[in-house]
């Protein structure tokens, strides 16, 4: 799909702060509020904008300990995998990797002992193999 210079910036605004007022977002592309809510539209219409998620903010993510789960499984078993974790609240993405493993889950938990019970159920979970985890101490960037 081609979108334009200004859909670009308009969505790189929105991928900052999607609460941001369409006068704000106006006013920053120098357009019409009008313009802008019609091309938001558009870029929902066409797909380029699926939906819209909270960011948390930065001390709230520190209080919370995040996780990389590699995950190895049995190829035939990757659908149910997937509905399988899609209902643990605690992880928060889940993407299909090459390599020696399948699958990468990002989670976030409230404590060690949280976490611990989650990368449980991950384990636990038909299909699943092996897993390997690493916490993240700290994030350097994020975009």
């Amino acid at each position: 799909m081609i979108i334009d210079g200004k859909d670009k910036e308009l969505i790189a605004l929105l991928s900052t702060n999607s609460r941001e007022s369409t006068a704000n977002l106006a006013r920053k592309l120098g357009m019409s509020r009008t313009t802008i809510t019609n091309r938001i539209e558009r870029l929902e219409k066409r797909g380029i904008i699926s939906g819209y998620t909270v960011q948390f903010s930065e001390d709230y993510e520190r209080g919370q300990i995040q996780a990389h789960v590699m995950i190895s499984s049995n190829p035939k078993s990757a659908a149910k995998i997937v509905k399988a974790l899609r209902v643990i609240p605690a992880v928060r993405a889940l993407h299909a990797v090459n390599g020696s493993y399948e699958m990468l889950a990002m989670v976030s938990a409230e404590s060690t002992q949280h976490l611990d019970e989650v990368l449980d159920q991950i384990g636990n979970t038909d299909g699943i193999m092996k897993t390997t985890s690493s916490i993240i101490l700290s994030t350097k960037f994020a975009r």
